[in-house]
């Protein structure tokens, strides 16, 4: 179950003691609240740093927050990335900023 509020992501690194993707690297993952490929308009999430945050009401509206987090990082010159769970599962990165501080 969520535990904040939509809008309240976090822009930060993991807290200590909880593992970061990578060295200097923060991540978001947008997924669906339940299962990939169960009934259409189920909420959304954004997980970050051992947080499940949501529920949006779709995914572009999770994107939406989950990469508005991710560059106000980029712009302290931290390496972020937004990834997706597609409809059949696969996590695919949405949204980066890395060393050379360019999204793609």
């Amino acid at each position: 179950m969520p535990s904040r509020h939509p809008g309240s992501i976090p822009s930060g690194p993991a807290p200590a003691g909880r593992p970061a993707a990578a060295p200097d690297h923060v991540e978001y993952v947008v997924r669906p609240s339940s299962a990939p490929g169960s009934a259409a308009g189920d909420s959304w999430l954004i997980e970050h740093a051992g947080g499940s945050y949501g529920p949006y009401k779709d995914r572009r509206e999770a994107t939406f927050f989950a990469i508005d987090a991710a560059r106000k990082l980029g712009a302290q010159g931290k390496s972020t990335r937004v990834k997706a769970i597609d409809h059949a599962g696969h996590l695919l990165t949405t949204w980066n900023s890395g060393a050379d501080g360019r999204p793609s």
